[in-house]
């Protein structure tokens, strides 16, 4: 899709985007979760969101993908941190789209989650990256996240950020190694334009 498509559809489609925005805010509102200790999780979840409306025509390919695209950034964690099921997740997004939609949706939302573990290695180890690699829109997804985490780090100064900040920027050649599919499906591609404003902001 060229940007003025994807735009113009995503407007076209702004109610039933809001509404999976306000329902995957009442998930985690539920079980309490916030960001930061002191954003609603909601915060996290429009700042992904808001990479995927900057970068999404690079890797949406038909108007069919845009909802399942927007849902899957909005229920990202939904399983890992919000305790909802695979099951759950298709469920809700069948509210909003088709059985083959409601597949794509609930596939990036499962690529995303991590896997059980100790450690942050254990968690994001070769399975789990290889899940997101073989997933149409989980590599760009995870980006997206990833980019909603920089950003924040690096513009709040606590003392979590501060460790953060240094995570994330030693972290980033592996990181980016590890979501990059090298495939010729631009949905399974990584905007080149995403990755430049994140190292700017790293190395600024």
């Amino acid at each position: 899709m060229t940007s003025q498509e994807f735009n113009d559809y995503v407007k076209s489609q702004q109610p039933v985007i809001e509404q999976i925005r306000l329902l995957a805010y009442s998930v985690h509102d539920h079980v309490n979760q916030t960001y930061d200790k002191v954003h609603p999780y909601g915060f996290h979840l429009d700042m992904v969101v808001s990479a995927l409306r900057k970068y999404g025509s690079e890797v949406c390919q038909s108007e069919r993908d845009v909802l399942p695209l927007f849902f899957g950034a909005f229920f990202h964690d939904s399983i890992e941190d919000a305790r909802l099921s695979y099951n759950d997740v298709k469920k809700y997004a069948l509210r909003f789209m088709d059985e083959e939609q409601a597949f794509m949706a609930a596939e990036i939302v499962y690529a995303l989650t991590n896997d059980k573990g100790r450690t942050r290695a254990e968690r994001a180890g070769e399975k789990y990256y290889a899940g997101i690699r073989e997933t149409p829109y989980a590599p760009f997804v995870k980006l997206c996240d990833r980019d909603a985490n920089i950003t924040y780090s690096f513009k709040n100064v606590n003392a979590a950020n501060e460790r953060m900040k240094g995570v994330y920027h030693d972290e980033q050649p592996l990181f980016l190694k590890a979501i990059n599919a090298h495939s010729d499906d631009p949905r399974q591609g990584l905007p080149q334009a995403m990755i430049d404003e994140m190292d700017k902001l790293m190395n600024a």
